[in-house]
């Protein structure tokens, strides 16, 4: 009783910890948005999704997904090692990319269907990189239980980003200055995390490429598995704005990231910083006792609660919320949120336990569903441009579409937690 009493107030101060930073973190930039959404405009905000929404593609899958494995091993050596072959395959790609990027410029803006997207896309290799390497360091941290540190991370982070893009707004610098907030900030993030992974351990003497190759290959369901699994999420939330873009317009995608940010806020505010912790809980619980139902079950009640409470009342007061907040030519934003509603409540439980598949490496089962999500979303949207159905009539169909995804998902991953899949 007393191991169990101890072990859930670790696991609640690990969560506040975590939250605590994110809060803040997901607090700024949501502070400035009424200040941002009058100092750039709808097209400005469509031209940063669609940066956004091609550098976490490629993010996504920057280390072709070993930095999960980073919380598998007993050994912190092993750790280091998977960490530094992660980084190695994000350098890789970033180099890739940006060949592709210097060789094709023109031609991927034309397929992007926005001109004003060309000269940022030099940038992409860049943040690709920063981003995986956050990736490792991340994992890396939480393996050593630096929650504090990460939290600071992302408040860094959040700072760098509100800082730049209100400066720029400021003197008006357009789109420029919301791109350049977003490569900033991930450079700069990685700054705290890099410092507690080299301190812990050093990487001349631990690394091995032997040994990074026998890792790699011990793990090597993480890149067969989890990487396109992961790839073909991001590509279902990703594509979806690119589509939006090309299909509807730029402007429409401007509209529709602000209510991404919003309604995303809880995922990222607490799915977050709970899916941190209760992927380290649950590797614990598998290893004690070869189940992870115990944290599983608390973990998703938890976050029921809180998203019926959250995505409730944003149902109700979106429309007339967004157009005070953020001013009047944005109300059809909150229209847009009132609708998505469901599917984001939906999404906020079922997303913060996935983790739940690397726990007990069950990365195909990931893979499968994935690429169903993908295939479902992408058939949502390709059909309403066939059928040139309205923006609103396609939100709601998304929606729909998309929770019922979700819902299945959940039933598997409670199966998975109880060893039955």
């Amino acid at each position: 009783m007393t191991d169990r009493l101890r072990r859930r107030g670790e696991f609640a101060r690990n969560v506040v910890t975590l939250m605590t930073g994110t809060t803040m973190a997901q607090a700024i930039p949501v502070a400035i948005s009424p200040v941002l959404t009058r100092m750039y405009g709808p097209q400005d905000f469509g031209v940063l999704a669609l940066f956004v929404a091609i550098t976490s593609i490629f993010g996504a899958i920057a280390n072709a997904r070993y930095e999960l494995a980073v919380m598998l091993p007993e050994s912190d050596e092993d750790a280091l090692n998977i960490a530094a072959l992660g980084l190695l395959v994000a350098v890789t790609l970033s180099a890739v990319l940006m060949i592709v990027v210097l060789l094709f410029n023109g031609p991927i803006s034309n397929l992007l269907g926005s001109a004003d997207i060309g000269p940022w896309l030099y940038l992409a290799p860049p943040v690709v990189l920063f981003l995986g390497l956050f990736n490792v360091l991340n994992y890396y941290n939480n393996r050593l239980k630096r929650y504090r540190d990460i939290a600071r991370a992302n408040i860094l982070k959040a700072v760098v980003l509100a800082t730049v893009q209100l400066a720029a707004g400021a003197l008006k610098a357009g789109a420029a200055g919301l791109v350049a907030g977003q490569v900033l900030s991930s450079m700069l993030a990685n700054a705290r995390l890099l410092k507690n992974t080299l301190a812990h351990a050093n990487w001349r003497t631990t690394v091995r490429w032997q040994r990074m190759k026998a890792l790699g290959l011990r793990y090597a369901d993480f890149p067969k598995f989890s990487m396109p699994a992961i790839l073909a999420n991001s590509l279902s939330y990703n594509l979806t704005n690119i589509l939006i873009s090309s299909f509807y317009s730029v402007s429409t995608l401007g509209f529709y990231s602000l209510v991404q940010r919003v309604l995303g806020m809880p995922s990222s505010l607490l799915g977050n910083s709970v899916g941190q912790v209760f992927f380290q809980q649950a590797t614990d619980e598998r290893r004690r006792t070869g189940l992870a139902r115990k944290s599983f079950d608390s973990t998703v009640k938890y976050l029921i609660l809180i998203s019926t409470v959250s995505f409730s009342i944003i149902y109700f007061v979106a429309e007339d919320v967004f157009a005070w907040v953020f001013g009047e030519q944005w109300r059809i934003a909150g229209t847009y949120a009132k609708l998505l509603a469901p599917f984001f409540a939906i999404r906020f439980v079922v997303s913060s336990v996935t983790t739940i598949n690397s726990v007990f490496e069950k990365q195909r089962i990931s893979l499968i569903w994935q690429i169903a999500l993908m295939s479902a979303l992408l058939a949502t949207i390709i059909a309403s441009e066939i059928f040139d159905i309205e923006f609103t009539n396609f939100i709601i169909i998304f929606s729909s579409v998309g929770g019922i995804c979700y819902l299945l998902l959940l039933n598997l991953l409670f199966l998975v937690s109880r060893g039955r899949l």
